[in-house]
């Protein structure tokens, strides 16, 4: 059986580049000594208006190597359903899924899926049971990912509540392929990695042929940063209106709240009480913008270690409220 590391590390397998400086750019000693205390940090980038601040890669690849950013991915593909409604690919993000995507949905599948809307789907609010934690390596041992989710049991009413579930993500991405007849791959590298110029390498596919839709994907630390800087800007890169300005907006409304850290959530981003909103990861991996303080900011961990809400991932947050913070008074 596939485990979860085993699984990364074929998610991974050859997109290494050649090994990086491990620190550039700026210092400031508050955020200095954090960095060096978090042992398992791996880089981190501020980006203050058009200026990149702080950048330091104390350990792992560098700056210009892939990372697996894990369910960072999740937010991407919440930007690129954004992307298909504006291109009406999609009428609206309260079409069903039945609707948009009938082909997807299984003889046995659950009673009340074809109440799931869009919404319900990017806001991890499908109202069945998860897919993520101690149940990811059975569902991804499965011979149809997409048909093993919507035949779970339902633990909640669409809508109703936050379910955190890569198989939710995962249904997204491919409501998203069957919608524009594109892969999920070719979206985002014409979506998102073209326009933000970076490069986005192939992942893992379910047995289906759909690339998986909430984990697996790798970006470098300085493409994390560019995607922070899209967030930041209203959907803007440039001078280019990537993603609709009134996608990002409603992305940034909180639509539910995470049952595990407490933060709300909107569309496929999470919402700091101190005005962060950002995409998160396991191990520690961030894509973070915070618009009041024109802040872009990307983080990457150390991906074989869970940052649990109360563990390392409280001390991420501290990082970004404090020293972070701080530096942009400093500036």
């Amino acid at each position: 059986m596939i485990t979860r590391r085993t699984f990364n590390q074929l998610a991974l397998s050859g997109l290494a580049l050649p090994f990086m400086p491990s620190a550039f750019g700026h210092s400031q000693p508050a955020l200095d000594r954090a960095v060096r205390s978090l042992t398992r940090l791996h880089s981190i980038q501020v980006q203050l208006g058009d200026q990149v601040i702080y950048a330091q890669a104390p350990r792992g690849s560098g700056l210009d190597s892939f990372a697996y950013i894990k369910s960072c991915s999740k937010s991407l593909v919440a930007l690129l359903l954004g992307s298909c409604i504006a291109r009406d690919e999609i009428a609206s993000v309260d079409r069903r899924l039945v609707q948009v995507a009938p082909k997807l949905i299984p003889a046995d599948a659950t009673e009340g899926v074809d109440k799931i809307t869009l919404q319900d789907l990017v806001t991890l609010q499908a109202g069945l049971e998860g897919t993520s934690g101690p149940r990811y390596g059975a569902w991804v041992n499965s011979p149809n990912w997409i048909a093993n989710a919507l035949t779970r049991p339902q633990v909640a009413e669409p809508g109703q509540r936050m379910v955190y579930s890569t198989g939710t993500s995962h249904i997204l991405g491919a409501v998203l392929t069957e919608a524009s007849g594109q892969s999920l791959l070719q979206l985002a590298r014409e979506r998102l990695g073209n326009p933000l110029g970076f490069q986005i390498p192939p992942w893992v596919r379910d047995p289906q042929g759909y690339y998986l839709g909430g984990n697996g994907m790798a970006l470098t630390p300085r493409a994390m940063l560019a995607i922070a800087r899209l967030l930041r800007d209203k959907g803007q890169f440039e001078g280019q209106q990537v993603i609709p300005e009134d996608w990002i907006h409603a992305s940034m409304i909180p639509r539910t709240q995470s049952p595990y850290s407490g933060l709300d959530y909107g569309y496929g981003w999470f919402i700091s009480a101190s005005g962060y909103v950002m995409a998160r990861g396991y191990g520690g991996q961030i894509i973070a913008a915070h618009p009041e303080h024109k802040l872009a900011v990307a983080i990457t961990s150390d991906p074989n270690t869970p940052a649990h809400s109360k563990g390392y991932f409280a001390d991420l947050m501290e990082l970004l409220d404090g020293p972070v913070l701080e530096l942009v008074k400093a500036v």
